[in-house]
This record gives structure tokens, sequence and C-alpha cells, in this order.
């Protein structure tokens, strides 16, 4: 395993396949829990979590499950390395666990997790299933924490509020609140603004990448043919 191997791991997982504004996947927990920072990246983090130890078990067992039993076992890996992800919630982000409710147990069906463990985990070694795992759920974890962070500041006027749910007094402090004052806007905090915001963000990715793809063009030279060449200088040209 190459480090370009690696390097395209994340670049696959992080822009050019990310789960969220590509594959479009697990689309119900993304609209459904970000309304706010510290809710998508509880979830972010649950879903890195369950995506790396999924993608390094299933890569452990690749040899021993026979194809008829494959995609059950994955399942029961899946299902199992989920329910330890909310055990652990209960035990240290109880508030957090109850506010996300079951966005945590639905992480089991969430379609990237079965995806990556049956297309990548299931046919590579142990550290680049890992490693896939990893850039796959950062990928996921950006654009629901960017998606929180766009909701909760233009509903609420505030950034990171909350932030103790998830890593104790010692975020008590770590909200800002950008606009006082600030009446907030029920269309962004509920659903619609989800897809409005995620439609935003796919549009954005879109206009970056056809911009990428035009500098590309631009800086590939054209061969000029050896020789001279006939020019018309005379007459009109339609």
């Amino acid at each position: 395993m190459t480090d370009k191997r690696f390097s395209e791991l994340a670049a696959d997982g992080l822009w050019h396949n990310n789960p969220g504004l590509v594959q479009l996947l697990g689309l119900c927990p993304l609209l459904g829990v970000s309304s706010s920072a510290v809710n998508a990246l509880g979830l972010g983090v649950a879903t890195i979590l369950v995506l790396v130890c999924s993608n390094v078990s299933v890569s452990l067992i690749r040899h021993a499950v026979t194809e008829a039993v494959r995609l059950p076992a994955f399942v029961m890996i899946i299902a199992a390395v989920t329910t330890c992800i909310e055990l652990l919630m209960q035990a240290y982000t109880y508030e957090l666990f109850l506010i996300l409710g079951i966005f945590i147990p639905l992480i089991v069906t969430n379609c990237i997790i079965l995806g990556r463990a049956d297309a990548y985990a299931a046919k590579n070694p142990v550290l680049p299933a890992a490693v896939d795992g990893f850039m796959m759920g950062l990928g996921f974890a950006l654009v629901l924490l960017v998606l929180g962070m766009l909701r909760e500041l233009v509903g609420q006027g505030t950034l990171f509020a909350n932030m103790h749910l998830l890593f104790g007094p010692i975020a008590a402090d770590w909200t800002l609140v950008v606009f006082a004052n600030y009446k907030e806007v029920l269309l962004v905090i509920l659903p619609p603004g989800a897809f409005l915001f995620m439609g935003l963000l796919i549009a954005l990715k879109n206009l970056i990448d056809n911009h990428i793809k035009a500098r590309m063009a631009a800086r590939d030279d054209v061969p000029v043919a050896a020789g001279s060449k006939r020019v018309r200088v005379t007459g009109t040209i339609n």
C-alpha cells in the first residue's frame, strides 16, 4: 500500500466520492439531526467510529465467510458495533443521546456503513479498510458539521451552542453569539431548512469542480502542427 493509494482514499472520502455530497447516502440522519453543530458533531463522531470498527472487522473475516452468509454477517457486525457506540453514548453523553434519539441505532441501516463494508473492506487488508472507513466517515461528518453550523447560525444566530453535551463542562463557554438579540428563523431550524442548505452545498461543490476542470483544461497545451498555414485575409466569414 503506497502513500499515493492512501491519498486517493482520502481524496475520495473527503471530496471526489463524498458520501453526503456525491453518493447522497445517509440523507435521513444528515438532514434529521443537523439543526445544530453539537448534534451534527455527535452523530458524525459516532458514524466515524462505526465505519472504522466495522470495516476493520469485515476485513479480518473476509476470507472466513462464504458468499451465502456474507451480507448477514456484515449486518451483524455493524449492529454489534453500533450497539457498543450507543451504550458508550448513554454512559458518557446521555443528554446528547436523548436529543439524537432514534438516529443513533439507525446507524445500522445507514447505507454508507454497509456499502463500504461490501465494496471495499471485504476486498482489502485491514489497514486500507480502516483508512477507507475513517476517510468516508470523516467526509460524512464534515458535511454534517458544516450543515449543522449553517443551520444554527442562520436559524438561531449562534455557533457551537450546548457543546458541553458532547465535551462536558469544559465546553460550557464555547457558545459564540454571532448575532445578538437574533430572532429565530423557524424555516431553517425545521427539516425544510436542511433540504435548502444541502442543495446549496451540493451546488457549491459542483461549481468548484467545474471551475477546477476549466482551469485544468486551460493549462493543457494545444499541439501546433509544424509548417506554414494559409490564412484567409479577404471576404466575410459568417
